[in-house]
């Protein structure tokens, strides 16, 4: 039986995620940060998906140490885990974690790349086709760079549109740079475009407005579909590192080379102690 953890499981493309992947025969932790709305959507899988191995784990990826405690939680739990879905996040707000970094970077990036490393060698030693699966946003290509200073302050930006292409940017990146380092550890990464999707992320916009604004935009349903492709798929089981769209390879932005990507790595590694 293969074993899933996908972050942010409780709502939007994450519970469609998880559902999907239960529904096909997994066993599926979801981690998210407030216990009622996780047990709420683990009865919601259970209900879709007919099976009853669903699981809750809490999560904060604005709290370093609450990422910390989610691994150690499944961790001790002595099961295998064979794909990581980092899915959560956060767009259109702001603020500073915990830690004291820009919100969109914290969520986005930083808590899935600490989470990925305190459960990398869980990863390999479930055995040979153990995958890392990063939801990014075709909003990467729109971010010119990655200020590492700016990461360390308050979000900036009005609506954090520019925070958020950055951390999205970051996704693609940590993927590139997990790809080469883990070389032929048999844990292969995937990072990709869900599609505009009309999610939980809209859910500030005036309720009268939200219909129109995201009626021609995809259902959750379908904006889950390249993350079970990237997550389940025989087809890309030799690839890794790359971006997909609409389960294809495209070519990610130009800005994502791998010395930024090492630059990245090297800066969230420090950041957090791990890596």
């Amino acid at each position: 039986m293969t074993t899933f953890l996908i972050t942010g499981g409780n709502t939007g493309i994450g519970l469609s995620t998880a559902t999907a992947l239960a529904r096909d025969g997994g066993r599926v932790f979801i981690a998210c940060r407030r216990a009622a709305a996780g047990e709420a959507a683990v009865a919601r899988i259970k209900s879709a998906s007919g099976r009853d191995d669903v699981h809750l784990l809490m999560l904060d990826l604005l709290s370093l140490a609450s990422v910390r405690e989610c691994a150690a939680a499944f961790l001790a739990l002595d099961e295998p885990l064979h794909v990581l879905v980092n899915n959560a996040g956060v767009g259109g707000q702001r603020g500073l974690s915990a830690d004291g970094f820009e919100l969109h970077f914290a969520v986005n990036h930083l808590g899935h790349f600490a989470l990925t490393q305190l459960l990398l060698d869980r990863l390999a030693a479930s055995g040979a086709g153990a995958r890392v699966v990063n939801v990014s946003s075709e909003a990467h290509y729109t971010a010119p760079g990655v200020d590492f200073a700016a990461v360390r302050r308050r979000t900036a930006t009005f609506a954090g549109a520019r925070e958020y292409s950055v951390s999205k940017l970051c996704n693609v990146l940590f993927t590139q740079e997990l790809a080469r380092r883990l070389g032929g550890a048999g844990v292969t990464t995937y990072a990709l475009h869900p599609g505009v999707v009309a999610s939980d992320i809209w859910r500030r916009v005036p309720r009268l407005a939200r219909p129109f604004i995201t009626r021609r935009m995809l259902t959750t349903e379908q904006g889950a579909v390249t993350s079970v492709y990237c997550a389940t798929s025989a087809a890309v089981a030799g690839d890794t590192g790359l971006y997909y769209d609409r389960c294809a390879v495209l070519a990610p932005s130009p800005v994502a080379t791998p010395e930024l990507a090492e630059l990245l790595w090297k800066y969230s590694a420090e950041w957090t102690g791990l890596g």
